[in-house]
């Protein structure tokens, strides 16, 4: 008698078919094997604060977060985060019904894209984007409309007509990265207008990832949407522990917004991670207190570290973006004479033993992010400078 079997139908849903293995992953686990200097995934290579640290130690031990925290957040973490918001920008949310934590912004993103969606509606994004939320739209059911951010005067810009056209009656919400990864284009106060303009003429929902808010250079400055008008009700905006303090691996994020969209958020939040991070959370709230000294010196650091990456990287014949924020520097290798960053990422590791990400992985124009290729900088000077003696050997050769 046959047995039937279900290998004739794929097992990964079509809404996610297109996402394989993320190109972190391919990218990591060429670090590891070939030995080289990972230059490609946004973590950095030492801790952050010490203070912070055993604050997390001192919840250990003191048992608190070692069960269940509350769904919303420890109270302590969402005092703190509405503090942080009202220290920097003059904005004021209640702790207990307009901030949610949440395991990290990527989180944050997925439990706001399920719960804000229908089948069909359609998010405005600027790409190139951070990979997940291609995946967080299609696993929503909603359709991503990209508008691209494009070269000019050595840095990546917005067309804001471009935005504008995209923008049609099965639009539900504008999906905002700034300061923006990849290309750390930090967005200025006339385009986030214009951005504020369109959501309030089109009565859209916008949401904001501001995981590097406190990562800007050259006098840029971070300006949250939801201060602008008309948009403190219609915003939700989505933070970060892990970039702005160096402990990625606790995975503390959190969503400041209006009740209601705080509500709805936190109804796909429980369905996900339900609550993640108890004792980092109890960290993360002595954190954000942290004296400005802290956030200055903090930024002040990735400055000179973006400086000797983007110069190092200049000096071996790559075209470069000096970032406005982030800690990513996005170059153009086709005055290496390579036009394919996908080949170019893949034989690096070998030709000179660092690591980089392609960044066409962030568009769906596979095309017109073909030459880009992604290096982060918040890694030691020391290795900084040896990945910059390894990549003038490209231009050497």
């Amino acid at each position: 008698m046959a047995v039937m079997t279900s290998s004739a139908r794929p097992y990964l849903n079509r809404r996610l078919a297109e996402f394989g293995t993320t190109v972190f992953a391919e990218m990591s686990a060429l670090a590891a094997s070939t030995g080289a200097i990972n230059l490609g995934q946004g973590f950095p290579d030492t801790d952050g604060p010490e203070e912070v640290r055993e604050a997390a130690v001192r919840a250990l031990r003191d048992g608190r977060g070692n069960q269940y925290p509350p769904g919303p957040g420890v109270p302590e973490l969402r005092a703190a985060v509405s503090e942080h918001q009202q220290r920097f920008y003059g904005l004021s949310f209640d702790p207990d019904t307009e901030v949610l934590v949440t395991a990290g912004a990527t989180e944050a993103i997925a439990a706001t894209t399920l719960a804000l969606l229908e089948p069909g509606d359609e998010v405005v994004a600027l790409e190139p984007y951070y990979d997940s939320y291609a995946a967080c739209v299609a696993m929503a059911g909603g359709t991503r409309v990209p508008v691209t951010l494009r070269p000019h005067e050595g840095a990546f810009r917005l067309d804001l007509d471009e935005l504008r056209d995209a923008v049609t009656d099965r639009t539900r919400l504008l999906l905002i990265n700034t300061p923006h990864n990849p290309t750390g284009t930090v967005l200025t106060r006339e385009e986030l207008t214009a951005v504020a303009e369109l959501a309030v003429e089109r009565d859209l929902l916008v949401v904001t990832d501001e995981v590097y808010e406190h990562l800007v250079f050259d006098g840029a400055e971070h300006l949250p949407l939801a201060s602008f008008p008309g948009m403190r009700e219609r915003t939700v905006t989505i933070g970060s522990a892990g970039k702005t303090l160096s402990f990625t691996g606790w995975k503390v994020g959190w969503v400041t917004a209006p009740p209601a969209l705080v509500a709805a958020v936190r109804s796909a939040k429980q369905y996900l991670t339900f609550v993640a991070s108890g004792p980092f959370q109890y960290a993360v709230a002595v954190a954000l207190a942290l004296p400005d000294a802290y956030f200055d010196g903090f930024r002040e650091d990735m400055r000179a570290r973006r400086d000797l990456l983007a110069t190092g990287l200049q000096e071996a014949g790559f075209g470069v973006y000096r970032p406005a924020g982030t800690y990513f520097v996005t170059t153009d290798i086709r005055p290496l004479g390579e036009t394919d960053g996908f080949a170019f990422c893949r034989s690096l590791p070998e030709r000179a033993g660092v690591v980089a990400i392609p960044n066409a992985v962030f568009y769906d124009d596979r095309k017109a992010g073909a030459p880009f290729v992604r290096f982060a900088f918040c890694k030691r000077t020391e290795v900084l400078g040896e990945a910059v003696r390894r990549l003038t050997a490209l231009s050497a050769g």
